[in-house]
């Protein structure tokens, strides 16, 4: 008996207090609380009542109903820790995770109303707005929560990547900039921050990030492939050469790093090395442009039959292929071997529903879009480098030859002067002598 008198003592004097905080907090939350403490209470009197025998069971329910869970919130409060904010955050994580998103964001929506300082409740209504699309508002709501918590780096990640989405990318670089700054150890930040340096053409501020992002991932090869990228824009092919063989040491999958050595060993005319970065880079997309800078090789080397087989290869992978072997004068010689079943009318057609497809493909992941391009844009870069160096290197041997022409020419004209003019002087001497002799 004296234990129910104590528990009844105890039991009402939590739900007063409960009862007083839903009208100094103005919380409808509270109230499913004292709910379940009247519940409690409600059980403990139908035993008195009743004079029912103590039941473990309900025993326990009317504990933790009554005393234990309110005791629990008591004391998360004193510590500053907000029972309706842990609810209403619950709450909303349960609707979206079965999908509500409406209802989620109505539950927090009036959170942060109730209280403009719920850090968590900002953060989780702005990937609510980012769910639906609405990107402005999650950004506003992103910006709150990094207001509330400075140490908040993945929201400052957030506002950046949403910032990109919507296109204000000088916007997104400034706050990168602050949070590489501020955490420079971040790598999704310094990666993020490098491609929308590279995609500005800010070239030597992307490669300072990503060097800087070396210093605590030193063994990750998308920095370094990243940095070959770069360097290879800056026209810094021996520093694009040693970016791309660490990426292909780390990550022997790397073909794109592979490919890449091959075309800055043509522009450094070592035929070799070209070669044997190519066939390591005779996998997935790049396997058609690999067969193709190999029967090039072949053609350097006077191996005409390896280099038809590999040309073969190239445009039976990649049918656009056909079209650049036309008009590359590596191939002139062995231009009418070419076998592969693409009607010469139809190449057009067949090009661009190969481009077709290629739109239709392209990844929702816009991160990876960017990438992907950088790197289109830095393989035609040495690829039309590597075309260049080789048509000076052609038109200077070309200028030798014709200067040597010019040379044995110029020397002939010059001998047949001499001769004519030592003729004109013999003649005119022998005129005077022959005056000389007609005088006397």
């Amino acid at each position: 008996m004296f234990e129910q008198l104590l528990f009844n003592l105890l039991a009402f004097s939590l739900f007063i207090i409960i009862f007083f905080k839903i009208f100094r907090k103005n919380d409808t939350n509270y109230i499913c609380l004292l709910i379940m403490q009247a519940i409690g209470i409600a059980i403990s009197f139908v035993e008195i009542k009743l004079k029912v025998e103590e039941n473990i069971f309900w025993g326990t329910i009317r504990y933790v109903f009554s005393i234990i869970i309110p005791f629990a919130i008591i004391i998360l409060e004193v510590n500053k820790i907000n029972f309706s904010e842990i609810l209403s955050i619950f709450a909303a994580k349960v609707c979206l995770m079965f999908g509500n998103t409406k209802l989620a964001k109505s539950i927090l929506v009036k959170l942060v109303t109730k209280y403009p300082d719920s850090y968590l409740g900002h953060k989780l209504l702005a990937e609510c707005y980012e769910k639906e699309g609405g990107m402005r508002r999650a950004i506003d709501e992103y910006v709150t929560a990094v207001d509330i918590n400075k140490r908040d780096y993945k929201s400052y990640f957030k506002i950046a990547a949403l910032l990109k989405d919507l296109g204000k990318k000088d916007e997104a670089i400034q706050m990168l900039e602050t949070l590489v700054r501020t955490k420079p150890d971040c790598y999704e930040g310094s990666c993020l921050l490098g491609e929308l340096l590279c995609e500005q053409e800010r070239f030597k501020e992307a490669a300072n990030v990503y060097n800087e992002a070396l210093r605590y991932k030193p063994a990750d090869f998308d920095l370094y492939y990243n940095l070959g990228i770069v360097y290879t824009r800056l026209s810094d092919f021996q520093m694009a050469k040693e970016m791309y063989e660490k990426a292909a040491a780390i990550n022997h999958k790397m073909y794109g790093a592979n490919y890449n050595l091959g075309l800055i060993a043509f522009i450094q005319r070592d035929l070799e090395q070209a070669e044997d970065h190519f066939e390591k880079s005779l996998y997935g997309d790049l396997e058609a442009a690999s067969y193709y800078q190999l029967a090039k090789i072949y053609i350097y080397k006077g191996e005409k039959d390896k280099a038809i087989n590999f040309l073969n290869k190239a445009i039976e992978l990649d049918s656009n292929l056909l079209k650049k072997a036309e008009k590359d004068k590596h191939f002139e010689k062995i231009r009418e071997y070419i076998t592969v079943s693409v009607k010469m009318d139809n190449r057009n057609e067949i090009i661009d529903s190969d481009d077709e497809i290629e739109d239709d493909e392209i990844e929702d992941d816009e991160r990876n879009a960017v990438l992907e391009e950088q790197e289109k844009i830095a393989r035609y870069y040495l690829e039309e480098t590597a075309n260049l160096i080789e048509e000076m290197s052609e038109n200077y041997s070309k200028q030798k030859l014709d200067e040597k022409i010019d040379f044995i020419f110029n020397k002939e004209k010059r001998k047949k002067e001499k001769e004519l003019e030592e003729k004109t002087l013999e003649e005119k001497e022998k005129e005077d002598k022959q005056k000389e002799l007609g005088n006397n």
